[in-house]
């Protein structure tokens, strides 16, 4: 009946959120676990398949759940028996007024020791140590996610450069060409020369936006070649100017599906049990601890005689807490405050998913407008640029109209490529909101073995 009475359980929880169950958008196409597959571009699968192996933020979080393995078997190698050996050899020397002798002293002992868990005080401490295992696991996947988003942004970012490079070429020899047949029609006495300086302003500035240009597609190459692993120059990053179709919108399904799916609620939920395991191991650590022991012992000043003389002793032995200047009291507390901490976070986390997913929705749907409302302004663009030209050969258009619709179009060339990247930006974040992780391959680790083979 003591034991009953005293015994820390855990205590049921209730989720303290509890979001609408269907989200505002739903695609048609089942969400894979390798959700970048949709795009179908295989110089991105192999990307992403690298970094997987060789990115050095994920090996270390597999390092994490490694450490995390190994504090739960020490949390959970109080339950079994402890058993020590011991041997000891000594000669002490003697002197007498008959001289000087030696005496030899030999000892040799076992010593076992056991702690009753009665009130299971070492049981919770090693069940929240395995949650803690088990949120380390979900780290990964998470890792895994933000890995494969972030690699599959910087892929289409720098596809996005790269267009707005080749753009560019062309507006520049657009606008070189512009500039020497002004420079004719000046030469001619049909041009001013403050429309040549426009024209050359025009060119230079497009010259400007094309170094910058360049330095942001080495930029995002670096920033690739890191994410792989690998040193910046070390890696010849594939050539490729063409974005992929946007797939078909994927499911949402409901928000109680998301719940369980994301790898970052589910972590979060394994906090509050661990910290729950916790608080149990804190009121349990109040109660008597019972311990049980037992030694076996031989001495003899002859080796050869060992064991044939011994002492054996079993014992017992109670702690009672009795005065700690409130302590245990306090840990009690802490530990309790740490789970609301785990409540109130696992609700954040819960409302940040459910936003992340209404907030890509919602991108994604505007963003389709405007893509389609730019591809609009192209068309009416490009024919009131022929318009403009036209009359401005004929006498009946000032060359400052001229410029105007030329930078227009320029302007909303490149901005209808960073437009359809955007797009694809909003759809890579819909798919990390979703995503619920896939199974993974352990990275071989790095051991002082291995990193001083590679270092000779």
């Amino acid at each position: 009946m003591l034991i009953t009475s005293c015994s820390a359980t855990v205590k049921d929880f209730n989720s303290p959120v509890t979001p609408a169950e269907k989200f505002s958008n739903n695609g048609t196409i089942p969400i894979t676990d390798k959700w970048w597959l949709a795009f179908e571009d295989p110089l991105l699968n192999e990307l992403i398949n690298q970094a997987l192996s060789q990115n050095f933020n994920l090996r270390a979080t597999y390092d994490r759940l490694a450490q995390a393995r190994a504090i739960a078997k020490i949390a959970g190698a109080d339950l079994t028996p402890q058993l020590n050996g011991s041997f000891g050899a000594a000669r002490n020397f003697v002197d007498t007024n008959s001289g000087r002798s030696t005496i030899d002293e030999f000892s040799a002992g076992f010593a076992a020791s056991y702690e009753l868990d009665l009130w299971g005080r070492i049981r919770s401490g090693m069940h929240a140590a395995e949650l803690d295992e088990k949120a380390a696991h979900e780290d990964i996947q998470v890792a895994a996610i933000t890995l494969s988003a972030e690699i599959t942004s910087t892929w289409y970012r720098l596809i996005d450069q790269r267009l707005q490079s080749a753009l560019l070429d062309k507006q520049i020899k657009i606008n070189q060409d512009n500039v020497n047949i002004l420079i004719t029609r000046f030469n001619l006495g049909q041009a001013r020369a403050a429309d040549v300086f426009q024209q050359q302003q025009l060119l230079q500035a497009t010259i400007g936006d094309k170094t910058t240009v360049m330095a942001n597609i080495k930029s995002l190459e670096y920033q690739l070649t890191t994410l792989l692993g690998k040193p910046v120059n070390s890696l010849t990053i594939p050539e490729k100017t063409q974005f992929p179709i946007l797939p078909p919108k994927p499911e949402t399904g409901l928000s109680s599906e998301l719940i369980q799916r994301r790898p970052d609620i589910r972590k979060a939920y394994l906090k509050i049990q661990a910290a729950d395991q916790r608080i149990a191991a804190a009121i349990a650590d109040r109660f008597p601890k019972i311990s049980l022991s037992a030694s076996f012992n031989s001495s003899t000043p002859d080796l050869h005689n060992l064991f044939n003389n011994w002492l054996a002793t079993l014992a017992g032995n109670m702690v009672i807490p009795i005065i700690d200047g409130q302590r245990r009291v306090a840990v009690v507390e802490r530990n309790q405050a740490v789970f609301s901490e785990t409540v109130n976070q696992y609700g954040s986390v819960i409302l940040s998913a459910v936003q992340e997913v209404e907030t890509a929705l919602i991108r994604e749907q505007q963003q389709l407008l405007l893509v389609d409302s730019l591809d609009q302004q192209l068309t009416l663009s490009r024919q009131a640029n022929d318009q403009i030209q036209l009359r401005y050969r004929y006498g009946g258009m000032d060359f400052l109209r001229v410029l105007s619709a030329r930078l227009n179009l320029q302007t909303l060339e490149r901005t209808r490529i960073s437009a359809e990247r955007e797009l694809i930006d909003f759809r890579i974040n819909l798919y990390k909101s979703l995503a619920g992780g896939w199974s993974l391959k352990a990275p071989v680790p790095e051991t002082p073995e291995n990193l001083i083979k590679e270092n000779i």
